[in-house]
């Protein structure tokens, strides 16, 4: 039994499914909703191998929140839950703690990367996968030389990048202009249509016999004697499993309650837009780095989108954050006009943000049968299917490809 339809719930039940298991997906919205797996940049990105939680993030994020267009704001509550987040949030800001992340997040970006072609080329899903690489762009000198150790960082981690000058990345990619000062190439990382991945592991896993329920909210988990038994839902039914993965994304939290293991995740709510007929249309995805906004190609359309608003309310669209997206594009695009973005529909999700910017993928402490995947904040599509396949090693009693001792569930 898989508790969450989206990309990461659905590539465990997958892999799970190819496996030889019985799968069940329930999936508490329906299935035509937007959600993260779908609205997301649709990037794969072994560049991002340093975690959210980093030495002077901080410093940064409160400059951010005094400007209402900033790509960061924290949403303030009386909540104790945020406050205990943030100050756990401030405990992973050391160096020592980035320096243990980065090999982590390098391994699973690589292997997922790898899975994601092995599931294009060989097992003949299609969700138009683009393996051109990823464009940092930087507006500023001063945002290039800043860039430019990340690619030293990176290639010691076996990160394949290199720093470009505006005339070297204009020939890279000649069907848009672009008013730059450089950018940073990593070959590596790729794109895709998120929302078409989504579709084809449905697909896949109902032909395998796998299940897929909607609109069938888990609210409640019964469990004794070290495993879970059975989750009811919002419509009253109970349902029976000899195993359990919990991947609900930020919800996920509250199941940790019930199931007595603390979980502290926040939803970072983010943004995107998909413009059907865009003035230009790149060949390579790019992230505009001072704006810190998300640019990708999906077939004929282009989508853009950003932000990282902590404590956010679901579904409520902060008209400021939006209008920092749509103003930032026309500085890197000069062919674009802030206009191109006007009446369109504006997408939001809340992404699973843990304290140390690690998922949560392993087995759920003091239960035989019940696994999380859950937390992967901004790599959530990125890390869906290695996170699928190493849970169903772990299922299934296998020794993890990748060593996920720092990813513990039971680490707060």
């Amino acid at each position: 039994m898989v508790v969450g339809g989206g990309g990461i719930g659905l590539s465990c039940a997958y892999f799970l499914a190819r496996s030889g298991c019985e799968v069940t997906v329930l999936e508490g919205r329906v299935m035509e909703s937007p959600n993260c797996s779908t609205g997301n940049a649709g990037m794969v990105v072994p560049s991002h191998f340093i975690p959210l939680a980093t030495p002077g993030v901080i410093g940064q994020g409160l400059r951010w929140m005094l400007k209402p267009e900033s790509p960061f704001s924290i949403r303030p509550s009386a909540k104790l839950a945020l406050w205990r987040w943030a100050w756990q949030f401030y405990r992973a800001c050391s160096p020592s703690r980035v320096k243990a992340a980065k090999p982590i997040l390098r391994d699973l970006s690589l292997a997922s990367r790898t899975l994601f072609e092995r599931l294009a080329e060989e097992e003949g899903l299609e969700f138009q996968l683009v393996q051109r690489g990823l464009l940092a762009l930087c507006k500023k000198e001063e945002t290039l030389r800043h860039e430019s150790t990340v690619v030293d960082q990176g290639r010691v981690l076996g990160i394949d990048a290199e720093v470009l000058d505006s005339k070297a990345v204009n020939v890279l990619d000649p069907g848009v202009t672009m008013d730059v000062a450089g950018a940073v190439y990593f070959h590596q990382d790729c794109h895709l249509n998120p929302a078409a991945f989504r579709l084809e592991l449905i697909r896949r896993l109902e032909e395998m016999g796998g299940k897929v329920h909607w609109e069938s909210k888990v609210t409640g988990v019964e469990h004794a004697q070290g495993r879970v038994h059975s989750v009811s839902t919002a419509d009253g039914n109970a349902w029976h499993a000899d195993g359990f993965v919990m991947a609900g994304g930020v919800w996920t939290t509250t199941l940790g309650e019930q199931l007595g293991v603390s979980l502290p995740m926040q939803g970072g709510k983010g943004y995107s837009m998909t413009l059907t007929s865009p003035r230009q249309l790149p060949e390579i995805c790019s992230l505009l780095m001072e704006a810190r906004v998300a640019v990708t190609p999906m077939g004929g359309k282009l989508r853009i989108g950003g932000t990282m608003e902590i404590g956010g309310k679901e579904g409520v669209i902060n008209e400021a954050k939006v209008r920092g997206i749509t103003k930032s594009v026309p500085n890197y695009f000069p062919e674009f006009q802030a206009s191109d973005f006007e009446g369109q529909e504006t997408w939001t999700g809340l992404r699973p943000c843990t304290p140390d910017g690690l998922p949560y993928l392993g087995r759920c402490p003091g239960l035989d049968n019940t696994f999380i995947a859950a937390g992967h904040a901004m790599l959530g599509l990125s890390l869906s299917p290695i996170s699928g396949w190493l849970i169903c090693q772990m299922v299934n009693g296998e020794t993890p490809d990748v060593d996920v001792s720092l990813l513990d569930p039971g680490r707060y």
